[in-house]
């Protein structure tokens, strides 16, 4: 099973607050591959918009993304993808 992981900065004002965990949450559940993020000692699965917004990540921190399964390094690549173009969000 693939398994891969990649570190990004989240840039976007808001951090990763209710509208941008939701983007988040549709687009990993959208590839066959478990996704999660890690904040420090905090780690979640990115199914459910709940525990994105416990991780509490806000503009200027830094978050690890892990992909596992058949299409992981598709799924981790659309997820930093929206983290680093800031959740498509006006400023």
């Amino acid at each position: 099973m693939e398994s891969c992981s990649q570190t990004v900065l989240i840039q976007n004002r808001l951090g990763l607050h209710a509208r941008a965990a939701i983007k988040l949450v549709e687009l990993a559940q959208s590839f066959d591959a478990q996704v999660t993020i890690g904040n420090g000692d905090k780690e979640v699965i990115a199914d459910g918009v709940m525990g994105l917004l416990l991780l509490e990540s806000s503009q200027g921190q830094h978050v690890t993304i892990q992909a596992k399964g058949p299409q992981a390094s598709q799924a981790l690549e659309a997820v930093c993808g929206l983290i680093e173009q800031k959740f498509d969000e006006d400023e």
